[in-house]
């Protein structure tokens, strides 16, 4: 009789703190031992010369949503997960994305129905509130996070998304009574349009200027602003996709003060600048994204952030729209850098390409890489006890990796909707040949294995990152604030 489903053998198996020449058993969708010598597996995986990852959790991607402005982004959940796996990425967490006026449970609904459909990996949701409506806050918001939707992301700006201090606080307010993580697209709102209003009003409207729009002070007076907020409430936050040298000091400083704000970082602001925005004709508005592609400079201070654990994470932020009157192109052929659809692909590259910067060319190791991409996220997101690592009880998301494959990426290797590859010109040493979800194979040698809507939703609680301190400010202190419970 066998006594696994599957035994993966003779691989290499790495977590985050831990290297070994280890079969893996795997019953019933998880590890169920780890050793040398297994007994017979109903399967077998020959993994000789091989290592065992975890598979990667993608912590920010956008998935068949609907833009503020009304555009759907290129993927459906089928051709988004399938990219993500061939990327060695199994759990992914989208959005729910509430647009004003509409009910956010409801919303909720939609996107599980998408999802039940075609997801081909496990994933949980993040909550998009733009609406914080007496509704929302009071009975949406609770029911959602009650039943394993444990973190709510807001915006500080866009026009159609961003909601204004007094209501963030509501929503900082909201999260800390049903204890999920809140999580902040924090930029400086009205620098951003005022800039962007001067540059289009004076003609400078092409691709590369989309950089200038941004000015880099908003990114970290929207960070001081938004962590003083959070500080004020004892709310742990999350801030998505930190650009700049100046964003990763906020950081540093509010962390060094024992706060619980949590920071990541994104690919393309690890391996682009915006030297990329300044292409010939509209190729410049593939790398169109907010915030935009910075300076080599902070490559490194981001780097270096990731070193120190300032920042925890990094997700693709996976934005895919084509180039095309359907996506980056939806306002005519001639687009100023306002009109173009903001965002990215990247599930299927954020994996390749941290392992050969983090382990191929020894940048930070191998174990920094797996905590990175796998285990810091889920233990960020409340998915640690199933996902993130390889344990005996853990679901059996595992990628086995070749370390001397060298891959030219172009725009042929692309299985998103957005048809092109913003790497496009890297070689890239050390490729994901096997990916598994649950002990069932999903990519082998590059051929998708797995039927679409196999995917499981992650009900979760937010963990202990989303957990206050419990260091009352003086306002929120009865003991300081002439016995008032504001709580």
């Amino acid at each position: 009789m066998d006594r696994f489903d599957l035994v993966i053998r003779g691989g290499r198996v790495v977590t985050e703190c831990d290297s070994m020449q280890a079969d893996v058993g795997v019953r019933d969708g998880v590890v169920a031992s780890l050793g040398r010598g297994l007994g017979r597996g109903r399967a077998e995986i020959d993994a000789a010369g091989r290592l065992v990852l975890p598979g990667g959790v993608d912590s920010h991607c956008h998935i068949e949503q609907l833009s503020a402005s009304g555009i759907m982004n290129a993927d459906d959940w089928e051709s988004a997960t399938r990219s993500a796996a061939a990327g060695a990425t199994t759990t992914v967490i989208p959005f729910a994305c509430q647009h004003r006026g509409g009910r956010l449970r409801e919303v909720a609904a939609e996107y599980h129905a998408l999802a039940r459909q075609g997801a081909l990996v496990d994933y949980a949701l993040h909550l998009i509130v733009t609406d914080p409506t007496p509704e929302c806050l009071q009975s949406d918001l609770p029911e959602l996070v009650g039943t394993g939707h444990a973190s709510i992301k807001v915006f500080m700006t866009y026009d159609a998304m961003r909601i204004p201090d007094e209501q963030l606080l509501d929503v900082l307010l909201c999260a800390r009574e049903q204890g999920a993580l809140v999580a902040v697209h924090a930029e400086n709102h009205g620098m951003i349009d005022w800039m962007s209003r001067r540059l289009v009003d004076r003609g400078f409207t092409a691709p590369r200027y989309h950089a200038l729009s941004h000015p880099r002070v908003s990114e970290r007076e929207a960070f001081t602003r938004v962590i003083a907020m959070a500080e004020l409430l004892d709310q742990p936050i999350m801030i998505f996709h930190v650009s700049t040298a100046e964003g990763v000091s906020v950081i540093r400083e509010a962390r060094g003060r024992g706060l619980k704000v949590w920071g990541e970082t994104c690919p393309q602001y690890l391996f682009l600048t915006s030297a990329d925005l300044d292409r010939p004709g509209l190729e410049g508005a593939k790398f169109c994204c907010s915030p935009p592609l910075r300076t080599e400079s902070d490559q490194a201070a981001l780097w270096r952030a990731l070193e120190l654990g300032d920042l925890q994470a990094v997700s693709s932020d996976h934005a895919p729209y084509s180039l095309d009157e359907h996506g980056k192109l939806h306002a005519g052929p001639s687009p100023n850098f306002k009109q173009i659809a903001n965002g990215l692909p990247g599930l299927q590259w954020r994996m390749p390409l941290l392992f050969d910067a983090m382990v191929s060319k020894g940048r930070l190791g191998i174990h920094a890489f797996v905590r990175i991409t796998a285990s810091e996220p889920a233990r960020l997101y409340g998915l640690a006890d199933r996902k993130g690592s390889i344990a005996i009880g853990k679901d059996a998301d595992l990628a086995i990796w070749n370390p001397d494959r060298e891959v030219d990426l172009d725009d042929s290797l692309v299985l998103d909707q957005t048809r092109y590859n913003p790497y496009s010109g890297r070689r890239v040493r050390g490729w994901p040949e096997v990916v598994l979800s649950r002990g069932r194979t999903v990519i082998d040698k590059g051929e998708l294995q797995r039927e679409r809507g196999q995917g499981q939703f992650l009900a979760r609680k937010a963990g202990p990152a989303a957990q206050a301190t419990g260091d009352r400010s003086p306002e929120f202190d009865p003991e300081r604030n002439f016995g008032a419970d504001l709580y």
